[in-house]
């Protein structure tokens, strides 16, 4: 049972709304209601507070919510206005359907500044991703971008790649409307862009940028000194070197980082603001008695320094593993199958809002998924997830 000073502490707090408050229920005030007239018989606060904490017990969908609200009674009478009982799933959709994603977005950023603590020298991973299930026979799937802040091991922000468009286009965009003062920001191959350089540095952070061939003459040239130094023993090259070894579950790892500021051969280096440094990572994988090696080039704005370099490298997969891999394996994004463009983006906002509560508690030390069982089993677990 949901105890009755749930609903006191809902209303005091609403009473003073304030977008600095770490709060779900002030950000989502700021939110303009799409309704007008008879269509607004359910409060919106009712509705996205219904949603998000279907979510931290595991809901997946507008079905699985509105059966979550119909069937918690006591928070219906202790701490939601509801004039009109618990919504169907058919308003939820709707309404999800007609907020304008920007707005939910911004609402998710300014929360997530609320909650985020300075760190200097705080990795920034910016990443892609898509939403599988909302492809539809005429329009391809949503496509997202996420952005991980490592040290608070928060999603920062998340922006929906434009139709017809690409992450290029967004990147820019998420940039310019966060803080990255003394931040290091690293993306993949697609958005190792000079115009996106040019972004991190004039944000006063630094970046390191994955080098592919997308970049076909300059990555040829960074690729061929490299491994021309490497296999000299970076003799004559000024660098530092950094090796790395993990081994679990029989899989063997070694990792090697070579960095160096010697880039005064590299004809484009002007056109990269700040470019101070090119960096080398050889994984050596051994599985089963097979060993297969790769290698990648980075661009950095970096000095030379290999540990910072092995840190923003190995760092970046953060927002694969601790982000993506998440939503897909333990909340099951990929299996949704809501197609209408703007609340499959507003629903993965939803998500990104759920994931941030989740992760930061740490009551209980398991993962994301069995913390969202335990909140549909513990009200008062749940009132100690939404509670900042």
């Amino acid at each position: 049972m949901i105890p009755v000073w749930l609903g006191l502490w809902f209303k005091i707090g609403m009473q003073n709304p304030s977008t600095t408050s770490c709060q779900l229920k002030d950000h989502f005030q700021t939110i303009p209601n799409p309704r007008t007239g008879p269509a607004q018989r359910h409060e919106l606060l009712d509705i996205l507070m219904i949603s998000v904490c279907a979510l931290l017990c595991g809901a997946e969908s507008f079905t699985d919510i509105a059966l979550w609200g119909r069937c918690q009674h006591d928070w219906r009478k202790t701490w939601l206005a509801l004039p009109n009982g618990i919504p169907a799933h058919d308003t939820f959709n709707r309404i999800f359907g007609l907020i304008q994603p920007a707005e939910f977005s911004a609402c998710f950023q300014s929360w997530t500044q609320a909650l985020r603590q300075a760190v200097a020298g705080e990795l920034i991973a910016i990443d892609g991703k898509t939403l599988r299930g909302s492809r539809t026979p005429t329009q391809g799937p949503v496509h997202l971008v996420n952005v991980w802040a490592a040290s608070n091991r928060l999603v920062l922000a998340q922006l929906a790649v434009a139709d017809k468009s690409n992450e290029i286009t967004a990147v820019p965009q998420l940039l310019r409307a966060l803080e990255l003062t003394g931040c290091i920001v690293t993306v993949d191959a697609l958005n190792c862009q000079k115009n996106i350089a040019k972004e991190i540095s004039e944000a006063d952070a630094d970046y390191v940028l994955a080098l592919k061939g997308n970049h076909g003459t300059l990555h040829t040239e960074v690729q061929s000194f490299l491994d021309d130094a490497q296999q000299r023993g970076f003799r004559d090259v000024p660098h530092q070197f950094v090796a790395t070894v993990d081994k679990e579950h029989g899989r063997l790892e070694t990792r090697r980082y070579w960095i160096t500021a010697e880039i005064d051969w590299l004809a484009d280096k002007p056109a990269w603001e700040k470019l101070q440094s090119v960096g080398l990572v050889e994984r050596v994988v051994a599985v089963g008695g097979k060993v297969t090696t790769d290698r990648a080039y980075y661009l950095s704005s970096l000095p030379a320094a290999a540990q910072r370099f092995a840190a923003a490298v190995r760092g970046h997969w953060g927002v694969a593993n601790a982000v993506h891999w998440v939503l897909d394996v333990q909340m099951n994004e990929d299996r949704c199958r809501v197609c209408d463009r703007q609340a499959a983006q507003n629903l993965a906002t939803l998500r990104g809002f759920c994931l941030n509560l989740l992760r930061r508690n740490q009551q209980y030390k398991v993962g994301v998924r069995a913390k969202q069982k335990a909140a549909g089993w513990s009200p008062q677990y749940l009132l100690s997830l939404l509670k900042f």
